[in-house]
């Protein structure tokens, strides 16, 4: 549950930050005639990135042997590497992410229906990387003995938790540092997409596309069980399964260990230096 809870926090909370900009920006400016338009974009982005959903969820059944976890592999890859790329991503752009929108608000000028696209662009971009990589993270937690419904519930408890401080952030109850917000979730994002990554490689080894699924690494279903209480820590934290492969345990170290250190570096360099801080103290 935990992983889904991160993952329906984070991208929750970008994309009430996109609405509470845009409402904020047009409120501020005397155009709140045009809030609906923002509306329409955000429930046009929501009702598709359901839509990916349910095709995820429906549409890989009744597939011949091998296919299903072809697809489902190579989806679970697409969907780390969409999350890697808005990892980096949100840890840039937070610091700007309100002038940018602003931007574009005042860009469209006459043409009030651009609201409804840069609404429905910036809010179904996070919409449909959470659908896909909680659809993957979802199936890798199912394998590892986790019930249907606790992924799920995870997620819906994260957006009702990112919901609550967008508005808070809005309704100026409350301040936070986004970019430190982004940089710790942004860390421990990479711990849960490590191990949607493995379970990624194992479907791909049961469908015969990558060797090895029967070199194991380690089993420790005899020393740790999934039903246990330190067997559910570790599934419901790192999704952790007591049996794993070899070429799943060098990908999972290798992803962390690589995209870990550059993110580490990105943060850093992203961080005002005191010689920047003056400078822009001084042109104010």
């Amino acid at each position: 549950m935990v992983p889904n809870l991160l993952i329906g926090l984070r991208e929750g909370l970008e994309g009430v930050l996109v609405v509470s900009v845009l409402v904020a920006y047009l409120v501020k400016s005397g155009r709140r005639r045009q809030l609906p338009l923002v509306w329409l974009g955000t429930a046009a982005a929501a009702g598709v990135s359901l839509g990916l959903g349910a095709v995820l969820t429906f549409g890989p059944q009744g597939l011949p042997d091998g296919a299903e976890e072809a697809i489902a592999g190579s989806l679970s890859v697409v969907a780390v590497g969409l999350v890697t790329w808005m990892i980096f991503w949100m840890a840039k752009a937070s610091r700007t992410i309100a002038t940018d929108l602003r931007t574009q608000v005042e860009a469209s000028g006459d043409r009030p229906w651009s609201l409804v696209l840069i609404a429905a662009l910036a809010v179904g971009r996070e919409g449909l990387e959470t659908a896909l990589f909680l659809w993957a993270a979802t199936r890798s937690a199912v394998r590892v003995g986790t019930p249907t419904s606790e992924p799920l519930v995870g997620a819906l408890i994260g957006i009702a938790i990112a919901i609550a401080l967008g508005y808070a952030i809005y309704a100026g109850a409350i301040r936070i540092n986004l970019s430190t917000f982004f940089a710790v979730t942004g860390g421990a994002l990479i711990v849960v997409a490590a191990g949607v990554l493995a379970s990624g490689v194992h479907d791909l080894q049961e469908a015969s596309t990558l060797p090895g699924a029967s070199t194991l690494a380690f089993d420790v279903s005899s020393t740790i069980s999934p039903e246990g209480v330190v067997g559910s820590l570790l599934k419901g934290i790192l999704n952790f399964s007591p049996e794993a492969t070899v070429l799943q345990v060098v990908v999972w170290s290798v992803y962390v260990v690589v995209v870990g250190v550059l993110f580490v570096r990105r943060v850093r360099r992203g961080r005002p230096t005191p010689a920047r801080v003056e400078r822009q103290s001084a042109s104010v």
